[in-house]
Protein backbone atom coordinates (compact mmCIF):
# COMPACT_ATOMS: atom_id res chain seq x y z
CA UNK A 1 0.00 0.00 0.00
CA UNK A 2 2.76 2.50 0.70
CA UNK A 3 4.78 1.32 -1.85
CA UNK A 4 1.75 2.28 -4.43
CA UNK A 5 1.28 5.56 -2.56
CA UNK A 6 5.02 6.41 -2.95
CA UNK A 7 4.93 5.51 -6.84
CA UNK A 8 1.84 8.01 -7.18
CA UNK A 9 4.13 11.03 -5.97
CA UNK A 10 7.44 9.06 -8.08
CA UNK A 11 5.08 9.44 -11.25
CA UNK A 12 5.56 13.27 -12.57
CA UNK A 13 2.38 12.99 -14.36
CA UNK A 14 0.31 12.03 -11.10
CA UNK A 15 1.99 13.50 -9.15
CA UNK A 16 1.05 16.89 -10.87
CA UNK A 17 -2.65 15.72 -11.24
CA UNK A 18 -2.75 15.31 -7.41
CA UNK A 19 -1.18 18.57 -6.87
CA UNK A 20 -3.46 20.25 -8.73
CA UNK A 21 -6.58 18.78 -7.55
CA UNK A 22 -5.19 19.45 -4.10
CA UNK A 23 -4.50 22.90 -4.75
CA UNK A 24 -7.93 23.55 -5.68
CA UNK A 25 -9.76 21.70 -2.67
CA UNK A 26 -7.56 24.09 -0.77
CA UNK A 27 -8.70 27.26 -2.70
CA UNK A 28 -12.57 25.80 -2.28
CA UNK A 29 -12.14 25.99 1.25
CA UNK A 30 -10.58 28.70 2.04
CA UNK A 31 -13.25 30.73 0.03
CA UNK A 32 -15.80 28.95 2.55
CA UNK A 33 -14.54 31.30 4.90
CA UNK A 34 -14.30 34.60 3.48
CA UNK A 35 -17.73 36.52 4.17
CA UNK A 36 -19.54 38.23 1.51
CA UNK A 37 -19.92 41.81 1.65
CA UNK A 38 -22.07 43.33 4.62
CA UNK A 39 -22.02 40.51 6.51
CA UNK A 40 -21.39 41.33 10.05
CA UNK A 41 -18.37 38.34 10.89
CA UNK A 42 -18.91 38.68 14.62
CA UNK A 43 -21.95 38.49 14.76
CA UNK A 44 -22.42 35.22 12.75
CA UNK A 45 -19.61 33.56 14.72
CA UNK A 46 -21.36 34.60 18.06
CA UNK A 47 -24.77 33.24 16.64
CA UNK A 48 -22.99 29.83 15.73
CA UNK A 49 -21.19 29.65 18.73
CA UNK A 50 -25.15 30.06 21.03
CA UNK A 51 -26.30 27.43 17.86
CA UNK A 52 -24.47 24.33 18.22
CA UNK A 53 -27.25 22.07 17.03
CA UNK A 54 -26.97 24.23 13.58
CA UNK A 55 -29.93 24.95 11.32
CA UNK A 56 -33.15 23.18 10.88
CA UNK A 57 -34.92 21.53 8.12
CA UNK A 58 -33.42 21.69 4.88
CA UNK A 59 -30.86 23.83 5.74
CA UNK A 60 -28.88 21.48 7.68
CA UNK A 61 -28.86 19.51 4.15
CA UNK A 62 -27.84 22.85 2.02
CA UNK A 63 -25.13 23.66 5.15
CA UNK A 64 -23.81 19.91 5.09
CA UNK A 65 -23.04 20.31 1.07
CA UNK A 66 -21.57 23.45 1.60
CA UNK A 67 -18.86 22.22 4.45
CA UNK A 68 -20.61 24.68 6.75
CA UNK A 69 -20.40 27.94 3.98
CA UNK A 70 -24.23 28.30 4.45
CA UNK A 71 -24.37 29.83 8.27
CA UNK A 72 -20.99 31.78 7.43
CA UNK A 73 -22.81 33.46 5.21
CA UNK A 74 -19.47 33.58 3.19
CA UNK A 75 -19.10 34.04 -0.86
CA UNK A 76 -18.99 29.86 -0.94
CA UNK A 77 -22.41 30.13 0.86
CA UNK A 78 -23.81 28.31 -1.73
CA UNK A 79 -21.83 25.41 -2.28
CA UNK A 80 -22.43 22.93 -4.46
CA UNK A 81 -25.77 22.47 -3.90
CA UNK A 82 -27.68 24.71 -7.10
CA UNK A 83 -25.60 22.78 -9.30
CA UNK A 84 -27.10 19.20 -7.76
CA UNK A 85 -30.61 20.86 -8.10
CA UNK A 86 -29.93 22.08 -11.50
CA UNK A 87 -28.93 18.55 -12.23
CA UNK A 88 -31.23 16.82 -11.27
CA UNK A 89 -33.88 18.78 -12.40
CA UNK A 90 -32.54 18.61 -16.00
CA UNK A 91 -32.00 14.63 -15.69
CA UNK A 92 -35.99 14.82 -14.71
CA UNK A 93 -36.91 16.91 -17.66
CA UNK A 94 -35.64 14.16 -19.90
CA UNK A 95 -39.06 12.14 -19.31
CA UNK A 96 -41.26 15.33 -19.74
CA UNK A 97 -39.50 17.10 -22.46
CA UNK A 98 -38.58 14.81 -25.26
CA UNK A 99 -36.09 17.25 -27.07
CA UNK A 100 -33.89 16.54 -23.72
CA UNK A 101 -34.30 12.87 -24.70
CA UNK A 102 -33.07 13.26 -28.13
CA UNK A 103 -29.99 15.43 -26.77
CA UNK A 104 -28.98 12.85 -24.33
CA UNK A 105 -28.84 10.17 -27.26
CA UNK A 106 -26.99 12.32 -29.87
CA UNK A 107 -23.74 10.95 -27.94
CA UNK A 108 -21.55 13.68 -26.95
CA UNK A 109 -22.48 16.65 -28.48
CA UNK A 110 -26.07 16.23 -27.35
CA UNK A 111 -24.84 15.92 -23.97
CA UNK A 112 -22.40 18.99 -23.78
CA UNK A 113 -25.88 20.97 -24.86
CA UNK A 114 -27.40 19.45 -21.93
CA UNK A 115 -24.00 19.87 -19.65
CA UNK A 116 -24.46 24.15 -20.80
CA UNK A 117 -28.59 24.17 -19.93
CA UNK A 118 -27.32 22.31 -16.64
CA UNK A 119 -24.67 25.82 -16.20
CA UNK A 120 -27.31 28.04 -16.98
CA UNK A 121 -30.11 26.82 -14.33
CA UNK A 122 -27.57 26.77 -11.97
CA UNK A 123 -26.72 30.03 -12.09
CA UNK A 124 -30.64 30.80 -12.20
CA UNK A 125 -31.12 28.94 -9.11
CA UNK A 126 -28.16 30.59 -7.42
CA UNK A 127 -29.75 33.50 -8.26
CA UNK A 128 -32.74 32.09 -6.07
CA UNK A 129 -31.18 30.49 -3.59
CA UNK A 130 -29.40 33.50 -2.85
CA UNK A 131 -31.96 36.21 -2.54
CA UNK A 132 -33.37 33.80 -0.42
CA UNK A 133 -30.14 33.35 1.97
CA UNK A 134 -30.07 36.83 2.40
CA UNK A 135 -34.20 37.39 3.17
CA UNK A 136 -34.18 34.21 5.67
CA UNK A 137 -30.72 36.05 7.32
CA UNK A 138 -32.59 39.38 7.47
CA UNK A 139 -35.40 38.27 9.01
CA UNK A 140 -32.99 36.68 11.79
CA UNK A 141 -34.59 33.28 11.32
CA UNK A 142 -31.24 31.34 9.75
CA UNK A 143 -30.65 30.57 13.44
CA UNK A 144 -33.65 29.27 15.65
CA UNK A 145 -31.94 30.45 18.71
CA UNK A 146 -33.61 33.97 18.34
CA UNK A 147 -30.02 35.91 20.06
CA UNK A 148 -30.32 39.80 19.34
CA UNK A 149 -27.39 39.64 17.14
CA UNK A 150 -28.59 36.71 14.96
CA UNK A 151 -31.17 39.57 13.87
CA UNK A 152 -28.06 41.89 13.04
CA UNK A 153 -26.08 39.79 10.20
CA UNK A 154 -26.70 41.96 7.71
CA UNK A 155 -25.36 46.06 8.12
CA UNK A 156 -26.43 47.46 5.12
CA UNK A 157 -30.14 47.16 3.96
CA UNK A 158 -29.97 49.22 1.14
CA UNK A 159 -31.06 47.63 -2.20
CA UNK A 160 -27.42 47.73 -3.45
CA UNK A 161 -25.79 46.21 -0.60
CA UNK A 162 -28.25 43.24 -1.15
CA UNK A 163 -28.31 43.52 -4.99
CA UNK A 164 -24.18 42.96 -4.23
CA UNK A 165 -24.44 40.34 -1.93
CA UNK A 166 -26.80 38.06 -4.52
CA UNK A 167 -24.29 38.96 -7.26
CA UNK A 168 -21.35 37.67 -5.36
CA UNK A 169 -23.05 34.48 -3.83
CA UNK A 170 -23.90 33.85 -7.38
CA UNK A 171 -20.37 34.31 -8.93
CA UNK A 172 -19.48 32.05 -6.12
CA UNK A 173 -21.59 29.17 -7.42
CA UNK A 174 -19.95 29.94 -10.78
CA UNK A 175 -16.63 29.67 -9.42
CA UNK A 176 -17.22 26.48 -8.32
CA UNK A 177 -18.93 25.13 -10.60
CA UNK A 178 -15.23 26.09 -13.01
CA UNK A 179 -13.09 24.82 -10.25
CA UNK A 180 -14.90 21.36 -10.10
CA UNK A 181 -14.90 21.28 -14.46
CA UNK A 182 -10.68 21.93 -14.14
CA UNK A 183 -10.32 19.57 -11.17
CA UNK A 184 -12.49 16.84 -13.45
CA UNK A 185 -10.33 18.11 -16.30
CA UNK A 186 -6.84 18.59 -15.28
CA UNK A 187 -6.81 16.38 -11.73
CA UNK A 188 -7.79 13.47 -10.63
CA UNK A 189 -11.64 11.97 -10.10
CA UNK A 190 -14.97 13.53 -10.48
CA UNK A 191 -15.04 17.24 -9.89
CA UNK A 192 -18.09 17.95 -8.24
CA UNK A 193 -17.83 15.11 -6.55
CA UNK A 194 -14.43 15.54 -5.18
CA UNK A 195 -15.87 18.89 -4.00
CA UNK A 196 -18.89 17.68 -2.81
CA UNK A 197 -16.83 14.89 -0.54
CA UNK A 198 -14.27 17.69 0.73
CA UNK A 199 -17.20 20.05 2.00
CA UNK A 200 -19.15 16.86 3.79
CA UNK A 201 -15.64 15.38 5.18
CA UNK A 202 -14.70 19.09 6.57
CA UNK A 203 -17.04 18.84 9.20
CA UNK A 204 -16.50 15.33 10.40
CA UNK A 205 -13.85 16.46 13.16
CA UNK A 206 -15.94 19.31 14.37
CA UNK A 207 -18.93 17.06 14.51
CA UNK A 208 -17.36 14.03 16.39
CA UNK A 209 -15.75 16.79 19.17
CA UNK A 210 -19.00 18.13 19.86
CA UNK A 211 -20.41 14.67 20.59
CA UNK A 212 -17.09 14.40 22.95
CA UNK A 213 -17.86 17.39 24.33
CA UNK A 214 -21.04 17.62 24.91
CA UNK A 215 -21.96 13.17 25.85
CA UNK A 216 -18.79 12.22 27.01
CA UNK A 217 -15.51 10.55 25.13
CA UNK A 218 -17.55 6.72 26.20
CA UNK A 219 -19.72 7.71 24.02
CA UNK A 220 -17.54 9.04 21.69
CA UNK A 221 -15.74 5.80 21.62
CA UNK A 222 -18.80 4.47 21.12
CA UNK A 223 -19.67 6.77 18.15
CA UNK A 224 -17.18 6.14 16.66
CA UNK A 225 -17.24 2.48 16.55
CA UNK A 226 -20.71 2.35 15.18
CA UNK A 227 -18.90 4.60 12.23
CA UNK A 228 -16.22 2.33 11.39
CA UNK A 229 -19.01 -0.29 11.30
CA UNK A 230 -21.49 1.51 9.23
CA UNK A 231 -18.46 2.64 6.65
CA UNK A 232 -17.96 -1.24 5.92
CA UNK A 233 -21.82 -1.89 5.70
CA UNK A 234 -22.01 0.84 3.07
CA UNK A 235 -18.43 0.06 1.26
CA UNK A 236 -20.26 -3.99 1.33
CA UNK A 237 -23.42 -2.78 -0.54
CA UNK A 238 -22.02 0.08 -2.82
CA UNK A 239 -19.91 -2.37 -4.27
CA UNK A 240 -22.75 -5.16 -4.59
CA UNK A 241 -24.13 -5.81 -7.83
CA UNK A 242 -26.60 -8.35 -9.80
CA UNK A 243 -24.42 -9.52 -13.20
CA UNK A 244 -27.06 -10.51 -15.87
CA UNK A 245 -24.84 -12.60 -18.07
CA UNK A 246 -25.01 -11.53 -21.82
CA UNK A 247 -23.82 -13.01 -24.76
CA UNK A 248 -23.19 -12.15 -28.46
CA UNK A 249 -23.69 -14.01 -31.62
CA UNK A 250 -20.47 -14.26 -33.54
CA UNK A 251 -20.78 -12.44 -36.96
CA UNK A 252 -18.77 -11.85 -40.37
CA UNK A 253 -18.01 -8.90 -41.88
CA UNK A 254 -15.92 -9.34 -44.81
CA UNK A 255 -13.07 -11.67 -43.35
CA UNK A 256 -13.48 -10.38 -40.11
CA UNK A 257 -15.58 -12.39 -36.95
CA UNK A 258 -17.05 -10.02 -34.76
CA UNK A 259 -18.80 -10.83 -31.43
CA UNK A 260 -19.10 -14.52 -29.72
CA UNK A 261 -18.02 -12.83 -26.62
CA UNK A 262 -19.53 -12.60 -22.99
CA UNK A 263 -19.76 -10.06 -20.92
CA UNK A 264 -22.88 -8.67 -18.08
CA UNK A 265 -25.05 -6.36 -17.37
CA UNK A 266 -24.13 -4.98 -13.81
CA UNK A 267 -26.74 -4.08 -12.01
CA UNK A 268 -26.17 -2.16 -8.36
CA UNK A 269 -28.04 -2.49 -5.18
CA UNK A 270 -27.86 1.26 -4.68
CA UNK A 271 -28.41 2.45 -8.44
CA UNK A 272 -30.31 5.71 -7.31
CA UNK A 273 -27.40 6.82 -4.83
CA UNK A 274 -28.13 9.73 -2.71
CA UNK A 275 -30.90 11.60 -4.76
CA UNK A 276 -33.82 9.78 -3.15
CA UNK A 277 -32.59 11.34 0.32
CA UNK A 278 -32.38 14.61 -1.08
CA UNK A 279 -35.59 14.61 -2.53
CA UNK A 280 -37.38 13.14 0.75
CA UNK A 281 -35.63 15.60 3.17
CA UNK A 282 -36.63 18.99 0.55
CA UNK A 283 -40.57 17.28 0.48
CA UNK A 284 -40.32 16.77 4.31
CA UNK A 285 -39.43 20.42 4.46
CA UNK A 286 -42.34 22.16 2.86
CA UNK A 287 -44.64 21.70 5.66
CA UNK A 288 -42.28 23.11 8.48
CA UNK A 289 -41.59 25.68 6.09
CA UNK A 290 -45.47 26.73 5.50
CA UNK A 291 -45.71 26.21 9.34
CA UNK A 292 -42.99 28.74 10.15
CA UNK A 293 -44.46 31.24 7.65
CA UNK A 294 -48.00 30.93 9.73
CA UNK A 295 -46.07 31.05 13.07
CA UNK A 296 -48.06 34.35 15.49
CA UNK A 297 -46.75 36.94 17.04
CA UNK A 298 -45.34 37.06 20.55
CA UNK A 299 -48.36 36.51 23.10
CA UNK A 300 -50.77 35.07 20.37
CA UNK A 301 -51.83 31.57 20.32
CA UNK A 302 -50.46 29.32 17.79
CA UNK A 303 -52.83 27.22 15.57
CA UNK A 304 -53.61 23.48 16.08
CA UNK A 305 -52.51 22.36 12.78
CA UNK A 306 -49.67 24.83 12.86
CA UNK A 307 -48.62 23.07 16.46
CA UNK A 308 -48.59 19.69 15.39
CA UNK A 309 -46.77 19.78 12.39
CA UNK A 310 -44.30 21.75 14.88
CA UNK A 311 -44.44 18.64 17.02
CA UNK A 312 -44.81 16.12 14.69
CA UNK A 313 -43.10 16.94 11.13
CA UNK A 314 -40.00 19.16 12.08
CA UNK A 315 -36.13 17.36 12.44
CA UNK A 316 -35.74 15.36 15.66
CA UNK A 317 -36.63 11.99 16.97
CA UNK A 318 -40.40 11.96 16.18
CA UNK A 319 -41.63 8.49 14.80
CA UNK A 320 -44.23 10.02 12.44
CA UNK A 321 -41.55 11.94 10.64
CA UNK A 322 -39.31 9.45 10.81
CA UNK A 323 -41.85 7.22 9.18
CA UNK A 324 -42.76 9.19 6.72
CA UNK A 325 -38.65 9.55 5.85
CA UNK A 326 -38.64 5.96 5.28
CA UNK A 327 -41.19 5.51 2.91
CA UNK A 328 -40.42 8.88 0.48
CA UNK A 329 -36.97 7.44 0.05
CA UNK A 330 -38.48 3.87 -0.97
CA UNK A 331 -40.38 5.35 -3.05
CA UNK A 332 -38.03 7.83 -4.34
CA UNK A 333 -35.79 4.94 -4.75
CA UNK A 334 -37.99 3.37 -7.16
CA UNK A 335 -39.08 6.73 -8.63
CA UNK A 336 -35.37 7.65 -9.45
CA UNK A 337 -34.12 3.86 -10.38
CA UNK A 338 -37.52 3.95 -12.79
CA UNK A 339 -36.06 7.06 -14.98
CA UNK A 340 -32.13 6.31 -15.08
CA UNK A 341 -32.60 2.71 -15.86
CA UNK A 342 -34.56 2.04 -19.48
CA UNK A 343 -35.12 -1.84 -19.80
CA UNK A 344 -36.38 -0.85 -23.06
CA UNK A 345 -33.82 0.68 -24.62
CA UNK A 346 -31.09 -1.68 -22.53
CA UNK A 347 -33.23 -4.45 -24.64
CA UNK A 348 -33.52 -2.61 -27.68
CA UNK A 349 -29.69 -1.70 -27.93
CA UNK A 350 -28.87 -5.38 -27.28
CA UNK A 351 -31.11 -6.84 -30.31
CA UNK A 352 -29.22 -4.21 -32.17
CA UNK A 353 -25.50 -5.70 -31.92
CA UNK A 354 -26.69 -8.93 -31.25
CA UNK A 355 -26.57 -9.51 -27.84
CA UNK A 356 -29.01 -11.90 -25.90
CA UNK A 357 -29.75 -13.37 -22.41
CA UNK A 358 -28.84 -16.79 -22.04
CA UNK A 359 -32.57 -18.51 -21.66
CA UNK A 360 -34.27 -15.30 -22.49
CA UNK A 361 -35.64 -14.09 -26.08
CA UNK A 362 -34.49 -11.17 -27.36
CA UNK A 363 -36.64 -7.93 -27.92
CA UNK A 364 -39.92 -7.43 -25.51
CA UNK A 365 -38.97 -10.91 -23.16
CA UNK A 366 -35.28 -9.47 -22.35
CA UNK A 367 -36.88 -5.73 -21.23
CA UNK A 368 -39.71 -7.87 -19.27
CA UNK A 369 -36.75 -9.93 -17.61
CA UNK A 370 -34.57 -6.66 -16.79
CA UNK A 371 -37.67 -5.24 -15.41
CA UNK A 372 -38.18 -7.90 -12.86
CA UNK A 373 -34.67 -8.11 -12.01
CA UNK A 374 -34.85 -4.30 -11.33
CA UNK A 375 -37.43 -4.10 -9.26
CA UNK A 376 -36.43 -6.98 -7.30
CA UNK A 377 -32.95 -5.72 -6.37
CA UNK A 378 -33.86 -2.03 -5.77
CA UNK A 379 -36.41 -3.48 -3.00
CA UNK A 380 -33.41 -3.99 -0.37
CA UNK A 381 -30.95 -1.17 -2.49
CA UNK A 382 -34.23 1.24 -0.94
CA UNK A 383 -34.52 -0.44 1.90
CA UNK A 384 -30.96 0.34 2.90
CA UNK A 385 -31.24 3.76 1.94
CA UNK A 386 -33.86 4.14 4.29
CA UNK A 387 -32.03 2.43 7.36
CA UNK A 388 -28.84 4.60 6.38
CA UNK A 389 -30.68 8.15 6.32
CA UNK A 390 -32.37 7.57 9.39
CA UNK A 391 -29.41 6.97 11.51
CA UNK A 392 -28.74 10.49 12.23
CA UNK A 393 -32.52 10.72 13.89
CA UNK A 394 -31.64 7.77 16.05
CA UNK A 395 -28.61 8.74 17.09
CA UNK A 396 -30.49 11.75 17.92
CA UNK A 397 -33.69 10.32 19.91
CA UNK A 398 -31.12 7.74 21.85
CA UNK A 399 -28.10 9.61 22.31
CA UNK A 400 -28.71 12.93 22.43
CA UNK A 401 -26.41 13.86 19.52
CA UNK A 402 -27.27 16.77 16.91
CA UNK A 403 -28.81 16.21 13.73
CA UNK A 404 -25.05 17.05 12.25
CA UNK A 405 -24.46 13.53 13.59
CA UNK A 406 -21.64 12.51 10.60
CA UNK A 407 -22.21 8.77 10.27
CA UNK A 408 -25.35 8.73 8.52
CA UNK A 409 -27.86 9.54 5.79
CA UNK A 410 -26.31 11.64 2.83
CA UNK A 411 -22.78 12.13 4.00
CA UNK A 412 -21.53 8.80 4.40
CA UNK A 413 -23.10 7.70 1.28
CA UNK A 414 -21.42 10.47 -0.57
CA UNK A 415 -18.16 10.05 1.60
CA UNK A 416 -17.93 5.88 0.64
CA UNK A 417 -18.87 6.19 -3.08
CA UNK A 418 -16.38 9.22 -4.13
CA UNK A 419 -13.40 7.57 -2.11
CA UNK A 420 -13.99 4.14 -3.96
CA UNK A 421 -14.65 5.93 -6.92
CA UNK A 422 -11.33 8.34 -6.35
CA UNK A 423 -9.47 5.27 -5.24
CA UNK A 424 -10.08 3.18 -8.75
CA UNK A 425 -9.25 6.02 -11.19
CA UNK A 426 -5.55 6.19 -9.58
CA UNK A 427 -5.22 2.45 -9.87
CA UNK A 428 -6.23 2.50 -13.50
CA UNK A 429 -3.79 5.28 -13.99
CA UNK A 430 -1.24 3.27 -11.40
CA UNK A 431 -1.99 0.21 -13.71
CA UNK A 432 -1.33 2.26 -17.16
CA UNK A 433 1.71 2.98 -15.55
CA UNK A 434 3.03 0.54 -13.73
CA UNK A 435 1.47 -2.49 -14.38
CA UNK A 436 0.40 -2.70 -10.35
CA UNK A 437 -2.26 -0.39 -9.20
CA UNK A 438 -3.46 0.64 -5.86
CA UNK A 439 -5.70 -1.98 -4.86
CA UNK A 440 -5.29 -5.84 -4.65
Amino acid sequence: MFNAIGRIFRTPDLRRKLGFTLGIVALFRLGSFIPAPFVDFGNVQACLAANQTGATGLYDLVNLFSGGALLQLSIFALGIMPYITASIIVQLLRVVIPHFETLYKEGQAGQGRLTQYTRYLTIALGVLQSTTLITVARSGALFPSGAPECSQLITNDAWYAILLMVITMTAGTGLIMWMGELITERGIGNGMSLLIFTSIAATFPGSLWAIGIARGWDVFAIVLAIGLLVVVAVVFVEQSQRRVPVQYAKRMVGRRTYGGNNTYIPIKVNMAGVVPVIFASSLLYLPALIAQFNTPAAGETPQAWVVWITNNLTQGGQPLYMLMYFLLIVGFTYFYVAITFNPDEVSENMKKYGGFIPGIRAGRPTAEYLDYVLTRITLPGSLYLGLIALIPLIAFAMVGADQNFPFGGASILIIVGVGLETVKQIDAQLQQRHYEGLLR
